[in-house]
């Protein structure tokens, strides 16, 4: 049994198995950011669907969870479960409720560096969350990958929050997202489906 296990995930990581019912991710429409400039920006209209994305940070703290709000908030609207795991700092409620996140559907996973991971992979194959938010530190492509693989079997946003020096490693993330804080705005570093646009993204106020 671990064998065939073993085999199945390795089928899934490159990518060989098509999973039925499912249309060609081109197709694929996003779920609105909430931010028209960037939504503008992104193919399919907003963040990809079972899908990793990353976003790359200077410092936490530059609006990465205000960028995301409008996205979570009508997720737990349509009454779909979101999870934190393992955040550098407890979630302040009264503004994720402010922001029109419902709080019985938010969940935060406490977890050491080295189970964060795991448990990260583990919450988006599950299929019971529409939304995980992690901090990977790895700089492992191949554990990055897993995320990619694990986002797409369980249908999943995942948004992996991470430290801008990673925008020089390869990832296999659909979109990447650098915030930019000389121009105060958001830079696509990659996007699956289309072109990267050529200008930083300013956010409306």
């Amino acid at each position: 049994m671990a064998a065939a296990l073993q085999s199945l995930d390795a089928l899934l990581a490159a990518r060989t198995v098509w999973s039925a019912g499912r249309g060609t991710r081109c197709a694929d429409i996003g779920q609105p950011t909430g931010h028209a400039a960037l939504d503008a920006a992104l193919p399919g209209g907003g963040w990809p669907p079972r899908a990793l994305t990353e976003l790359l940070l200077p410092a936490e703290g530059v609006g990465e969870i205000s960028l995301l709000f409008p996205a979570l908030s009508r997720i737990t609207a349509a009454g779909g479960r979101v999870v934190l795991v393992a955040p550098p700092c407890i979630p302040y409620a009264p503004a994720w409720q402010a922001a029109g996140v419902r709080l019985d559907a938010l969940d935060v996973v406490e977890a050491s560096p080295t189970d964060a991971l795991w448990a990260f992979e583990q919450c988006l194959r599950s299929g019971a969350c529409a939304a995980v938010l992690g901090w990977p530190e790895t700089s492992d492509a191949r554990l990055m990958r897993r995320l990619q693989v694990a986002a797409d079997s369980g249908d999943c946003h995942a948004f992996a929050l991470r430290d801008r020096r990673h925008a020089a490693n390869p990832s296999p993330a659909a979109l990447r997202l650098e915030y930019l804080p000389d121009v105060q705005a958001w830079q696509v570093r990659k996007c699956r489906g289309g072109q990267v646009p050529s200008h930083p993204v300013r956010l409306a106020s």
